[in-house]
């Protein structure tokens, strides 16, 4: 029987957690709770990125191709995707604390088998195992803290968070080069167990228990909308993931996963929108709210910028100047540290003054700074390629934290979890498109210096798309509004 989800006042628009006040005060239960889910979050960022690394050595020592070892890789992303979805339901029906806890259990397990793995086809299932365990726990992170935060302390915390996004994929490939300079490949997985460990047994003393009996009503899975959402978007992924590999979009291996994923996706949103008993994973309404399509717009549009930076700044090094993998990681690490610096600063400030002025000023100095690398070119000293990664990850770090607290600002306590997925689902969306893109533009550029301009070209011009779009972020008192029509949900039976 169908009810009506109330969307209470704004004191009650996010979950309460028990033992943290109310205050908008960082408090102690507060901190350690950020820690923890930070700890866990970390895990599944610096694996993906270790790995992306190693696929010369886990070729070499497994006897198997690099395509086939690069679906270790692909199986994970794919496998992250897939879950997302569900774990926008599930978090709900079973409690954050509970699917935390399996998340890292099914990731700590997929570490250890990818860890003692025999061959390139036993690496592959581990990793997509690992990538399951890490599906659960990524949009968790987000739906955890912005719970356990409040509206007024949503940019803080988005900015705590946001060190981990900035740092985790810079950290990656450094972490790689160091274990695999002086110890097994092996140990790139096994390092997480007992770190998984420890996160696991720290979750279970600080996270508060579940509260399964309040507000909301347990909901049916939406069976159908979720066969549709999650292969679709893993459809699109894997299409960008086949682009980069094969250096064109024009190949069966790219154009099929794209066709497919364009039909469930487009099936979805019809799904979404003639829900009427079984409420969707992700109401398409959510889209009418001008606060929540600017803040994923602009989240969207700059992960996309920031991974076709993170990923085209080591190639410079390399191709240019000839630096190994380590090396180049260290040189691109001042992107990262930008973004630690700032997101922190800029979610603080952005509780106080709101996020708009703060996103603007962010996007204006991150496009300076992508002209700036469109200057550089192989006789450049290299200190100015680091001062414009370190500048480039400041201004970034301006505009992706206010949006972030926005984006929870904007949204009643029942759609957290799935604003959640939308931004991870944009996240690893634009992952693939910003390695897809860039190894187009650098294969078919005339020469390596071309190809890196043309490359920081297109991210001014997403960047500049960023500022257009930061007037429409909501204000510093803004107010989430309700959807055009009640959200419906459905007991379980």
């Amino acid at each position: 029987m169908n009810v009506l989800v109330a969307l209470d006042s704004l004191d009650n628009y996010f979950e309460p957690m028990s033992s943290i006040p109310s205050d908008d005060r960082l408090d102690r239960p507060l901190l350690a709770l950020i820690g923890v889910v930070l700890l866990g979050g970390l895990l599944g960022i610096l694996n993906s990125t270790m790995a992306a690394v190693a696929t010369t050595t886990l070729a070499s020592a497994l006897h198997a191709s690099l395509s086939t070892v690069g679906w270790a890789s692909t199986g994970f992303l794919l496998a992250v995707t897939v879950t997302i979805p569900f774990t926008t339901w599930a978090v709900d029906r079973y409690g954050g604390r509970r699917l935390w806890l399996a998340g890292l259990a099914v990731f700590v397990a997929g570490s250890l088998a990818a860890g003692l793995a025999w061959n390139a086809g036993s690496l592959i299932a581990f990793r997509t195992l690992q990538g399951f365990g890490a599906g659960l726990l990524d949009p968790l992170v987000l739906i955890l803290l912005a719970r356990a935060a409040g509206p007024a302390r949503a940019g803080r915390v988005m900015g705590l968070m946001g060190v981990v996004l900035s740092l985790g994929p810079v950290l990656g490939p450094i972490a790689g080069g160091a274990v695999l300079g002086g110890l097994s490949w092996r140990w790139m997985f096994l390092l997480s167990v007992p770190v998984g460990l420890i996160a696991y047994l720290l979750a279970v003393r600080v996270l508060p228990a579940d509260s399964l009996s309040g507000r909301h009503p347990a909901v049916r899975l939406d069976v159908l909308g979720l066969a549709l959402l999650a292969p679709g978007f893993a459809a699109l992924v894997l299409a960008l993931s086949q682009t980069a590999e094969h250096g064109t979009f024009g190949v069966w291996q790219a154009l099929l996963p794209l066709a497919a994923g364009l039909v469930l996706i487009t099936g979805y949103v019809l799904r979404s929108l003639g829900a009427r008993r079984t409420p969707p994973l992700i109401d398409m309404r959510l889209f009418t709210s001008r606060g929540f399509t600017a803040s994923v717009t602009i989240m969207g549009l700059g992960g996309l910028a920031n991974f076709a930076t993170l990923f085209a700044l080591p190639l410079y090094h390399q191709q240019a100047h000839g630096h190994g993998v380590l090396t180049a990681g260290l040189l691109m690490a001042p992107a990262g540290l930008g973004g630690a610096i700032a997101m922190p600063l800029a979610g603080r400030l952005s509780d106080r003054i709101g996020a708009r002025s703060l996103a603007a000023g962010g996007a204006l100095v991150a496009g300076l700074s992508a002209l700036a690398f469109t200057r550089i070119d192989a006789d450049t000293s290299q200190a100015w390629p680091v001062v414009a990664a370190l500048a480039i990850g400041l201004g970034m770090g301006c505009f992706s934290a206010p949006s972030m607290g926005s984006l929870y600002r904007s949204l009643p306590g029942p759609l957290v979890a799935q604003g959640s997925s939308v931004l991870y689902m944009l996240n690893q969306l634009g992952a693939a498109l910003g390695i897809a893109l860039v190894t187009l533009i650098l294969q078919t550029a005339t020469d390596v210096i071309t190809g890196f301009h043309t490359v920081f070209w297109f991210v001014s011009a997403l960047i500049a798309a960023v500022l257009a779009v930061t007037p429409l972020l909501p204000g510093r008192d803004h107010t989430p509004a309700t959807l055009s029509e009640p959200v419906t949900t459905a007991k379980a039976s």
